[in-house]
């Protein structure tokens, strides 16, 4: 029998202190060349640390303090330093999250392609410039040649992404990691990184170790999976298998968080006010200044017709560049409209005086993507929540504090009053953010990719929590998203955005039943948790 490419076998790692904290336990597992297997497990499972410890890329304060891990024969655990720079690149490749922070944004890619060739190869410029070209065509980077001579912040997530690895396939590494490789992209540009990830270890016959916390992309891109929970493995098998019957109770808890469309939710009558209007809104962003003159402005909102009733969830979906996010902006006053008119209650925005822009500011309030960016590392959690209220008349320094409790604890936060951000986790971040926004007890609620970077199960609590409190207060909100799984468990209605223009608009039933738009189709056909949803509901 051919031997494994990679066994774990007992992996241990742990705090580097006396007595320091178990991070992972007892980790086994073997990949054979070409095969594709997933590691997933929420935050905190331990499946980024047991990947990072394969090359020897432990962060400094950890350390594996027993087990081996074997590669193609040799134990890298015995290996030096000099020894794994050697294997990494050429043996195992490693594509990381976001590619922004893995890509030096201080040199030209044809660079960066250069040097992993330079350093394990030894190729003269000329045969490098090929190589270069060649990947980059391979993974479908248009104008390939030119594309040497460009930075990294001149491409979007995807073609970074694209980029990222074709920097790591150049080497032709037996096995390749990819650490949350797409979790910062749109369906679209996820669905095509992924496949041309898998066509072209396929086409190598580079194993694949892909990390994850979407099951999704596990079911579509994965021949076997391995679920941790917090450093432990407890379950392993064929991933069609363990998806559609998961043995363990936390396998199952992570199944059973995906996404699904909510039952008895009553429809908004027909007749209900209108609280949020955008007619024919139009929104240019400046054109590059050249030496002497700007250039054209780029046009990214272009005649755009929306209502919002109370009491409704819409969803305004579409994929990166669609111009969503920046008409959730302009909708909340944060972006100038270059046409068009957008008004909340009746009123135009870009009308109101300082009073009313006051009272506008209490009834529509932000939800943010990234919780921890959104929010004053120097504040702490009820100073943060209080702010919402600065702009409430006649509101006692008591009823403040009465208000701020009683809305942390609405969230799930009771007594959290004295922490700052850094002590608290992602979903918990996430749980300020609305604490933040309801406080006001606002009539709207923008929320911009509200759960895009948690994990599934506490995605599943903070979109719960947010129907919950919706039902509870009957604001309106409008939710940007990618994903379309969310959109269905979430939205009465659903308005997809491309390239800064609504091209289809409906019920979520009606449109999700039988999309009328071929880019809209394209989104439902490229989501894996919707399609893996289907497969298990039909199992």
């Amino acid at each position: 029998m051919t031997p494994p490419l990679l066994t774990i076998d007992k992996l241990r790692i742990q705090v580097d202190a006396p007595d320091g904290k178990v991070l992972l336990e007892g980790l086994d597992f073997e990949l054979a060349a070409g095969e594709r297997l997933a590691i997933v497990g929420e935050s905190g499972s331990g499946k980024t640390l047991a990947t990072r410890a394969i090359p020897g890329l432990l962060a400094p304060g950890v350390r594996r303090t027993s087990g081996s891990i074997m590669f193609e024969g040799r134990d890298l655990t015995a290996l030096s330093e000099d020894e794994l720079r050697k294997v990494r690149g050429a043996g195992i490749g490693l594509v990381f999250q976001e590619p922004m922070t893995s890509l030096n944004p201080a040199l030209p890619i044809g660079m960066q392609l250069a040097e992993g060739l330079k350093l394990h190869r030894g190729l003269d410029d000329v045969e490098i410039k090929r190589r270069s070209i060649d990947m980059l065509e391979r993974v479908q980077i248009k104008d390939a040649e030119r594309c040497l001579a460009r930075y990294p912040h001149e491409f979007s997530g995807g073609m970074r992404q694209r980029i990222m690895l074709a920097s790591v396939l150049l080497l032709q590494p037996k096995l390749l990691i990819a650490d949350e490789p797409t979790t910062a992209l749109d369906t679209l540009s996820q669905r095509e990184v992924l496949q041309l990830m898998v066509a072209l270890t396929r086409e190598m016959g580079t194993a694949l170790l892909l990390i994850t916390h979407d099951l999704g992309l596990v079911a579509q891109y994965t021949d076997r999976v391995i679920v941790l929970e917090k450093g432990v493995l407890v379950e392993a098998g064929q991933t069609s298998e363990v998806l559609a019957h998961p043995k363990h109770p936390y396998t199952a808890k992570l199944v059973g968080s995906l996404p699904r469309r909510s039952q008895g939710r009553e429809a908004i009558p027909e007749e209900a006010p209108v609280l949020l209007s955008i007619e024919q809104a139009v929104v240019d962003y400046p054109g590059k200044v050249g030496l002497f003159r700007a250039g054209a402005p780029k046009r990214v909102i272009d005649g755009v017709d929306l209502r919002v009733q109370e009491g409704e969830i819409v969803a305004l979906v579409g994929a990166s560049g669609s111009g969503k996010t920046t008409l959730g902006r302009a909708a909340m006053g944060l972006k100038s409209l270059a046409g068009g008119a957008i008004r909340f209650d009746g009123r135009d925005i870009a009308r109101l005086g300082r009073s009313e822009t006051h009272r506008f500011r209490r009834d529509a309030q932000l939800v943010f993507q990234d919780p921890f960016s959104s929010l004053p590392p120097h504040l702490r959690i009820g100073e943060i929540v209080g702010a919402a209220l600065r702009h409430i008349p006649d509101m006692t320094t008591a009823e403040k504090r009465d208000r701020i409790s009683a809305t942390l604890e609405e969230v799930g936060l009771a007594g959290f009053e004295n922490r700052r951000p850094h002590q608290m986790s992602g979903g918990q971040r996430q749980r300020v953010a609305i604490a933040r926004a309801i406080a006001s007890r606002p009539r709207l609620i923008v929320a911009d990719e509200p759960v895009s970077a948690l994990d599934l199960t506490i995605q599943l609590q903070v979109l719960t929590l947010l129907q919950k409190l919706q039902r509870d207060r009957g604001f309106a909100c409008l939710f940007i998203t990618h994903d379309l799984a969310v959109v269905e468990q979430i939205a009465d209605r659903v308005i997809v955005m491309e390239s800064g223009r609504i091209v289809e608009q409906g019920t979520t039933e009606a449109v999700f039943a039988a999309p009328a738009h071929e880019y809209t189709r394209r989104l439902i056909d490229a989501s894996p948790a919707l399609n893996l949803i289907d497969e298990l509901d039909h199992a």
